[in-house]
């Protein structure tokens, strides 16, 4: 039976899963979508889901994409808005699905990405009210014009070693290059006073793509320049030397959001923006 190729856009609470990936022995966003995509599409076994990238347990998304295939008799174009109402409201709000569209065969969320977005949010009030769970309370000031100044030595093409936990089948003298397209620290206004006394700030950074670990260890290093405890020399310097020695550990999951992924217009365009 012929197959067409199907791309989802997605959002979730990371808090609610143990990750992205499927985990058979953990809540996982795939593990979830899977079992309800079989049980509504009646399917014999659940579809497999490739997505964009790999969030960690606790780690946010408003704008991740999978693609799968499915039977052309199961599912066409009219009943794609269908699909999206039903998945949603079995899935309660652990994860919503905002649209479902065909898209040509040769697109996959992963491998056809272009560019990925993350937010990164710091509180900057003590660890209480309604932005506690999505961003990191720190209580206390932060020098944002340290934080940009060091934030830039990351643009461009870098050995990013230092900064991502490894893969288990790189060599620790194997560079791990990225190329980081914009990144920049910001101040938030908060006129609901969600945050507290405190204020929020947040950095967007956007990146062909990422290692893993990647932002949150950026973030809890630079944060230490916006404290005084680092120079804002550090970024660059652990860059050049590959070694990530001395550095603080990677800042909370729970502060980090996956806020777009870009695509060709032909595979229906970005997910989502590079900022918010």
């Amino acid at each position: 039976m012929a197959t067409a190729r199907w791309r989802l856009d997605l959002a979730y609470d990371g808090a609610a899963f143990s990750g992205f990936a499927l985990q058979p022995e953990h809540p996982s966003v795939v593990g979830v979508l899977r079992e309800t995509l079989a049980r509504t599409l009646r399917l014999a076994e659940a579809p497999y889901l490739t997505g964009a990238g790999r969030t960690d347990a606790g780690v946010h998304a408003w704008a991740q994409v999978v693609s799968l295939d499915l039977d052309e008799a199961v599912l066409d174009d009219e009943g794609a808005a269908g699909l999206v109402r039903s998945l949603n409201a079995q899935l309660a709000g652990r994860v919503a699905v905002r649209s479902a569209r065909r898209v040509p065969e040769d697109f996959d969320a992963r491998h056809s990405a272009l560019w990925r977005s993350y937010r990164y949010l710091i509180s900057t009030g003590p660890n209480v009210g309604p932005v506690s769970h999505v961003a990191w309370a720190l209580n206390g000031p932060l020098d944002l014009a340290a934080m940009n100044a060091a934030t830039g030595a990351v643009l461009g093409e870098h050995d990013f070693r230092a900064f991502c936990k490894r893969p288990a089948d790189r060599g620790p003298d194997e560079a791990l290059v990225r190329r980081v397209l914009e990144a920049r620290w910001s101040a938030l206004e908060d006129p609901a006073g969600l945050a507290g006394p405190g204020g929020l700030v947040m950095l967007s950074v956007r990146a062909s793509s990422f290692c893993h670990h990647l932002v949150r260890r950026l973030v809890g290093a630079v944060v230490a320049v916006g404290q005084g405890r680092l120079g804002v020399e550090v970024i660059g310097a652990r860059l050049a030397s590959g070694s990530g020695e001395g550095l603080p550990g990677p800042a909370p999951a729970s502060g980090l959001c996956l806020m777009g992924v870009g695509y060709e217009p032909r595979h229906g365009g970005a997910s989502g923006t590079w900022t918010v």
